[in-house]
């Protein structure tokens, strides 16, 4: 075969792939289950609610993962009946391969309004409309603690666990929207809630869907922390200040989805999506004390960023004076969806997931945004079938939760084989012998 062929061939590949080199370590499994098992008050509440369908196994598939000290919570969103707990936690030091889940911060706060009536629950989407009964419902929350509803979570700098309750339970059954978006932030050192804030009903779309949320403090000046929440459904960003206890809406075009980049195939399910913004981590801190909040589409492969003085600018951002201070960052080539990134302080690494692929990839911000300079973590169709969610503690550990929703959503999943799983690997050693590091 003619040489030039041979590297013709393998820059192709290479292309194709988007990827460079791969890691020489590999993310390690840490927890492992085949249906979600919960710790609940004694066995007869487990059994009565089997018995009156608020407890379906199968129904309760894990999402968001986050850490903090000894803890590793999980989020187990309300997309059908009987989630037994949407916000959880597991013991770091539990030896068990598949633990229980502990409801956060109570079992009372996970449990769903009994007060709440049918006509004032059924709703069909939980956008914009959904918003307004939900307001106009009056419902009175018990614990004010309740999270109907989470997604993804994130802990600050400040020790403070910040959840994004959708309020919209059995989601993909008869969606009811029992309380409006809201933003709730727990004191982890005390297990007490210390914000409620609901997002006004106005900053909503027909088609919202919220299903994220990422904090920009430090630690100086925690009351000034703020958090971005995407709209991947009608393309926006909603921006809430903690000091002002305010929330604002922001559009772009960046928000939206690419049109050719709809199609995945996933664990054999093939599927179009057209999500929007959903992928956010804030950078680190420039010279001038700003922030680069990296973000991109989930059906897309290309990255934006924007200063976050011109996200927290509100009188500026909500006009069409603050289109340019948009920047696009590049491209991570082709199959190059992703669900998550988070920035790692230690290395100037993203770290992002790679839903077509199976994988984790990074990239060092201090490179150019191309395909030769995206670097492969992990890939693996066996124990990273759409990896969901990831984060990266104080310690440089890395913390992947991959679930195969795909075939939670539109097929079923095998309750003998093992369908969720929490994996890990320390930063530096992930990244070694990858364009990531420098």
């Amino acid at each position: 075969m003619n040489p030039l062929g041979m590297v013709s061939l393998g820059l192709v590949l290479c292309l194709i792939g988007g990827f460079s080199r791969s890691a020489s370590a590999k993310l390690e499994e840490k927890f492992s289950w085949k249906q979600l098992a919960f710790d609940w008050p004694s066995p007869e509440a487990e059994a009565e609610a089997k018995s009156n369908g608020h407890y379906i196994e199968e129904n309760n598939l894990p999402l968001g993962v986050e850490r903090w000290q000894n803890r590793i919570f999980v989020t187990v969103p309300r997309w059908k009946a009987g989630v037994a707990a949407t916000l959880n936690y597991i013991d770091l030091n539990s030896t068990e391969k598949s633990p229980k889940l502990h409801p956060y911060p109570s079992w009372e706060a996970n449990k769903l309004p009994i007060d709440v009536k049918p006509q004032d629950q059924k709703t069909p989407s939980g956008g914009r409309l959904d918003a307004d009964k939900a307001q106009d419902a009056g419902i009175q929350l018990k614990d004010n603690s309740t999270i109907i509803s989470t997604f993804r979570i994130q802990v600050d700098v400040c020790d403070r666990l910040w959840v994004l309750d959708t309020g919209l339970a059995d989601i993909l059954g008869s969606p009811k929207q029992i309380t409006p978006n809201s933003i709730l932030v727990f004191d982890l050192k005390t297990d007490t809630l210390v914000r409620r804030f609901t997002i006004p009903a106005d900053q909503s779309k027909e088609d919202s869907f919220f299903a994220n949320i990422v904090v920009d403090a430090d630690r100086s000046e925690c009351q000034d922390a703020f958090a971005y929440i995407p709209d991947l459904g009608a393309y926006g960003v909603i921006v809430y200040s903690l000091r002002n206890d305010k929330s604002y809406r922001v559009k772009h075009n960046f928000f939206h989805f690419d049109p050719l980049q709809g199609d995945f195939n996933v664990g054999g399910v093939n599927f179009q999506w057209t999500d929007g913004v959903f992928g956010l981590a804030v950078g680190p801190m420039n010279p001038d004390h700003s922030k680069d909040i990296y973000f991109h589409a989930l059906a897309s492969t290309k990255e934006f960023k924007v200063s976050n003085r011109v996200l927290q600018n509100e009188s500026h951002v909500t006009t069409g004076d603050s289109y340019y201070d948009f920047k696009y960052v590049g491209d991570r080539g082709m199959n190059g969806q992703s669900t998550a990134e988070v920035f790692d302080p230690e290395t100037g690494v993203i770290f992002y997931t790679q839903v077509n692929k199976d994988a984790i990839a990074c990239w060092n911000i201090k490179r150019p945004y191309t395909p030769d300079n995206q670097g492969l973590i992990d890939s693996d169709s066996h124990t990273l079938v759409f990896p969901n969610d990831m984060k990266i503690d104080n310690e440089g550990t890395v913390w992947v939760l991959s679930d195969k929703m795909p075939t939670y959503l539109y097929k079923e999943l095998d309750p003998s084989a093992v369908n969720y799983r929490i994996l890990t690997g320390q930063n530096r050693d992930l990244i070694k012998g990858t364009p990531c590091e420098m």
